[in-house]
């Protein structure tokens, strides 16, 4: 199971941190991925990181976010700074037992509810 938390309404420029707790997962590799999804736009991944703490980004959000994890807590975090109205969108947290962080949607089996970011 997956939870999101964090979302909110923030202005163009500011901050926002999501939270995604883990719970229920059994031992071995895993990634976990932050995807969002605008209104009539696909799901696009934002974020990954891997059980090793490898990350990788997409290019849009490069320099302004950053994803971390804290195993013993089973949380993953995405640090969102200097929010762009192009970055409103429902942000969601996936799961995927490999040791490779797919960009695609697809590829993540298990999915949270998601937490909505609002940037006016």
């Amino acid at each position: 199971q997956l939870v999101e938390s964090g979302g909110g309404l923030v202005q163009a420029g500011g901050s926002l941190s999501l939270s995604c707790e883990v719970s229920g997962i059994t031992e071995g590799t895993n990634c976990i991925g932050w995807f969002r999804q605008a209104p009539g736009k696909e799901r696009e991944g934002v974020a990954g990181i891997d059980i090793d703490g490898n990350t990788d980004y997409v290019d849009s959000v490069k320099g302004r976010f950053t994803i971390a994890r804290e195993n013993a807590e089973n949380t993953v975090y995405l640090q969102m700074n200097d929010l762009r109205t192009d970055d409103t969108g429902m942000y969601y947290c996936a799961l995927r037992r490999s040791q490779y962080c797919s960009p695609e949607p697809h590829d993540y089996p298990d999915w949270g509810q998601g937490t909505q970011v609002t940037v006016s």
